[in-house]
């Protein structure tokens, strides 16, 4: 009989606290920086806009080759060169292979926006700046004469998409 008692409340005390853990929810995770992100990035992003474009060529660089003014930036997570940088990309190229800048030397700074963490930003400036770099060459520039490098988030100023889409680019300027 105490056997069975003994085996009743033991087998009642298992039993409750079963009933006890299994309806518990475990705690929700609150966001963070590194979760925040990864959350927020779009899978996909067109950067097909009308006034996108990936580089911002330097006053003097478009003074000394005649090149239009135009502003370029890259899409959130994007280091693509679009259509919309051949045409100012190709004049540099020019103005550097046989134009007023034959010789010189480009140097090429990409950026990005604030939202990443500071390793991703470098590096995306990297990529960036190379595949601007990677253009050039291809139209003619040698690799001796485009200098790249990034400067990831450190010189951003927006705050918000408008701001963040200005962040996002490589300027081009006259090399030493």
């Amino acid at each position: 009989m105490i056997r069975s008692v003994a085996f009743t409340f033991a087998l009642a005390s298992c039993a409750g606290f079963a009933v006890a853990c299994g309806g518990a929810k475990p705690p929700v995770a609150q966001p963070t920086a590194e979760n925040t992100q990864a959350a927020t990035t779009p899978a996909t992003q067109s950067d097909q806009s009308p006034t996108s474009s990936n580089v911002s060529i330097s006053d003097e660089i478009r003074t000394k080759c005649g090149i239009p003014d135009a502003d370029a930036y890259f899409s959130f997570d994007s280091s693509r060169v679009t259509s919309h940088d051949h045409t100012p990309l190709d004049l540099v190229a020019k103005c550097f292979t046989s134009g007023p800048l034959a010789g010189r030397t480009v140097k090429l700074v990409g950026r990005a926006d604030p939202r990443g963490e500071t390793d991703y930003n470098m590096t995306l400036g990297q990529s960036r700046a190379d595949a601007v770099g990677k253009y050039l060459d291809a139209r003619g520039m040698s690799k001796g004469k485009t200098e790249s490098t990034s400067r990831g988030a450190m010189d951003a100023t927006g705050t918000d998409e408008s701001g963040w889409q200005h962040d996002r680019r490589v300027d081009v300027m006259l090399g030493e």
